[in-house]
């Protein structure tokens, strides 16, 4: 997408949360190779809310959605939180036969890349029955006409001849339609998609996004949408959270994050979006490469990037600044940022 347009988001400040996370922290390995993917991250999530989470790779995204699934094992990762509770149950306390339970019904997922999440030696049908047989007890002939039904709602025409075909028999728009159908079989509280559309073409992208937007008006679920396109967050989220290094370094209303971001890294990615209202010769980037995760002091992960930096900025503790209400950054200086003016490329 070009240029990101900011419809107008509907309201859900006022809803309690479905989803609690205070101080989560994953780390992979001990020691000094110990390496700390998620650092003390907190978000709060309403019925029938879209979180956008957006980050270069490596900043923790994927991590994260895993870890609110319980999809990682345990070595090498190791999860802690303060409170981590989806509808008021504690999900770190879960053991994993009681996790089987919450995953799919309570919680589901909706991988990066379809053709590597479904498994290739079944039928479709019958992966995204499993949901529906597990958590609503129905028997393979109910199972089956509940999945015939999904795969119409997903837009998958003729589901009841291909029902029964293999994943090498669908394209990626239609194995990620399937994919979507087996996270939405038991209708969860929570649906988080980590990239849904990274591998589908634009026109195919914008379909999928329209689906889940429409699943979720239908539903009343909670969505976290992670994404590396700013347009596509724009257009469909109600808060943003950015990322980096393992950190939430902003978080606010995706309107107000958008009109005045409140960390670098923020201002970074949201100028490095192509603009259709001027001419540039150049795209913005972001100096630098990212911090090697395993030796991440305690100031600002960013600082040796920023231009703004001071030297206390990569030496004290990262503290949240409130911008405004419900936008909060971990930037020391964020009176800089808003008084900078860049100059515009080319």
């Amino acid at each position: 997408m070009t240029g990101a347009v900011l419809a107008p988001r509907r309201e859900t400040s006022a809803s309690p949360p479905v989803l609690e996370v205070d101080g989560l922290t994953v780390t992979f390995g001990t020691g000094p190779e110990r390496t700390v993917a998620n650092d003390r991250l907190s978000l709060r999530l309403a019925a029938g809310e879209t979180l956008g989470i957006v980050g270069e790779s490596g900043s923790g995204k994927s991590v994260l959605c895993r870890a609110l699934m319980r999809l990682l094992a345990s070595p090498p990762a190791t999860i802690s939180a303060e409170r981590m509770q989806l509808a008021g149950r504690d999900l770190i306390s879960l053991d994993e036969r009681a996790m089987r339970h919450v995953r799919g019904r309570d919680i589901a997922m909706i991988f990066q890349n379809p053709m590597t999440s479904l498994n290739p030696v079944r039928p479709i049908g019958d992966q995204i029955a499993e949901p529906l047989r597990i958590h609503g007890g129905l028997r393979r002939r109910a199972a089956r006409a509940g999945v015939i039904e999904l795969l119409g709602r997903v837009g998958i025409a003729s589901p009841a001849k291909r029902v029964d075909e293999y994943p090498f028999q669908w394209s990626g728009g239609m194995l990620q339609r399937a994919s979507i159908a087996m996270a939405m079989a038991a209708a969860p509280k929570v649906l988080l998609a980590d990239e849904p559309t990274t591998a589908l073409d634009v026109t195919i992208q914008d379909q999928i996004l329209a689906l889940l937007l429409d699943l979720q008006g239908e539903t009343g679920m909670a969505l976290v949408l992670v994404s590396h396109d700013m347009g596509v967050i724009a257009e469909t989220s109600d808060r943003l959270a950015v990322m980096y290094a393992g950190r939430i370094v902003e978080t606010g209303p995706t309107a107000a994050v958008f009109r005045r971001p409140g960390h670098p890294y923020s201002r970074g990615l949201l100028d490095s979006i192509p603009r259709t209202d001027r001419a540039v010769s150049l795209l913005e980037t972001i100096p630098g490469q990212p911090p090697d995760m395993a030796r991440l002091g305690p100031g600002c992960a960013f600082a040796p990037r920023c231009r703004m930096a001071s030297a206390d900025c990569e030496t004290e503790a990262m503290v949240k600044r409130q911008l405004e209400a419900g936008h909060e950054t971990l930037c020391r200086h964020p009176e800089r940022l808003a008084a900078d003016v860049m100059e515009p490329a080319g």
